[in-house]
């Protein structure tokens, strides 16, 4: 279905800002990093990955070869967490300037995106991470970053978004800025096969959210909505595709397509309560921001849905549905159930009992939420007693 049907005739008049990087889409696109590393005037990089990327595929050796080949030297730094504390930000950031660096490079999902922009952020303006949560609070820009990304899932590499671990707070702090726009993204699919099958499923979860969150944004314009619909119809067809047959790259590329969409869309609509919610529960009990997701979209949609209800019912025709007609109850409840059923068919089967989240953490995780970023664009203004609602249905 076509997005414009959304759009009334006054509103596609109002200014909208859309950021997006320089991006190259397609097989061996990670190849260019040395190419583009010298356009950029890079001397020496900082070359940020993390552990297990480093020590079992060939992604991150062969970047610091191919800057070599552009006379690029550069100095791995590998100690970020699959929730990117900011203690790893302080200790890039520390390393980069030891070794006289002069530009970045992220090799790794998200995590790894963001913990490079944080090292940027702090290399460029001082102080710790955490002094930037919320919006448009980076003074100075950051030295140049390229990303290629590994997973088909954050879409890191297009957004202006980081995310960051407060290990004090036990929560992510979201920073919202263009400042942390990557300089080029280089979005190759034949990186994502390394990934296991839970982590596909995880961050091909997390790209469906970003694209049905930004869909139903308020702040969603009718250039974002063309992104997130087309990126839902990409990830509900290629995901499960990609977890039956992982060799083939033709399916990694249509999932590493849908990602780019979804970033795309959520770069400049934002998110929702999903994503507020999801920040809360990994900072607070460090699980992963992938899973957080998958369990959480279908209950929050359930919550939203007479707040965007055409949009959801846009959402619904994707995954099969005929929700015109229906009660908001009845429609949610059929919505939330195909959602429920797709990350069960992607292997993503948790609950939050089951990750061992206790009832009792309840309030405060809702607390947490409501004070996101991200709640701001929630098509449905949430009390606290809703958040904890959607929390309880998670169970």
């Amino acid at each position: 279905m076509d997005a414009t049907v959304f759009v009334e005739p006054d509103s596609l008049l109002e200014l909208r800002k859309f950021v997006a990087p320089e991006f190259v889409f397609g097989l061996e696109a990670r190849k260019l990093v040395g190419r583009y590393a010298q356009n950029v005037g890079a001397r020496k990089v900082l070359l940020v990955t993390d552990r297990i990327l480093h020590a079992t595929t060939p992604w991150v050796k062969e970047t610091a070869a191919t800057l070599a080949e552009y006379g690029v030297p550069c100095v791995v730094f590998d100690a970020v967490s699959p929730n990117p504390r900011s203690a790893e930000v302080t200790a890039g950031a520390a390393l980069y300037e030891r070794e006289r660096c002069n530009a970045v490079v992220a090799v790794g999902g998200g995590s790894v995106m963001d913990c490079a922009k944080g090292i940027g952020i702090v290399c460029s303006n001082g102080g710790s991470i955490l002094d930037f949560e919320g919006v448009d609070r980076i003074g100075r820009p950051m030295p140049p970053l390229i990303c290629v990304p590994t997973t088909s899932g954050t879409a890191s590499e297009v957004s202006q978004f980081t995310i960051i671990l407060d290990e004090s707070r036990k929560t992510k702090i979201a920073i919202v800025s263009k400042a942390t726009v990557p300089d080029i993204g280089l979005v190759d699919p034949a990186t994502t096969t390394t990934m296991s099958p839970y982590l596909t499923a995880c961050t091909g979860m997390d790209a469906l959210t970003h694209a049905v969150e930004a869909f139903v944004s308020n702040a969603s314009s009718p250039i974002t909505d063309l992104h997130a619909l087309e990126a839902i119809r990409l990830i509900h067809g290629a995901l499960p595709e990609v977890i039956a047959r992982p060799d083939d790259i033709a399916w990694r590329g249509r999932m590493m397509l849908g990602s780019l969409q979804a970033g795309l869309a959520f770069s400049n609509a934002i998110l929702g309560a999903v994503h507020a919610m999801a920040h809360s529960l990994g900072g607070f009990l460090d699980l992963p921001h992938g899973e957080c997701n998958a369990i959480l979209l279908g209950p929050v949609i359930a919550g939203n849905y007479g707040a965007a209800r055409e949009k959801y019912a846009a959402v619904g025709r994707v995954f099969g549905l005929a929700l015109a007609g229906m009660t908001d109850e009845a429609a949610a409840t059929a919505l939330r159930d195909a959602v429920e059923s797709f990350r069960r068919r992607v292997g993503i089967t948790a609950t939050l009992a089951s990750l061992g989240v206790e009832k009792s953490a309840v309030p405060t995780l809702a607390a947490l939420a409501l004070k996101d970023a991200c709640m701001a664009t929630n098509p449905r203004i949430l009390s606290l007693r809703d958040t904890e609602a959607i929390y309880e249905s998670a169970f």
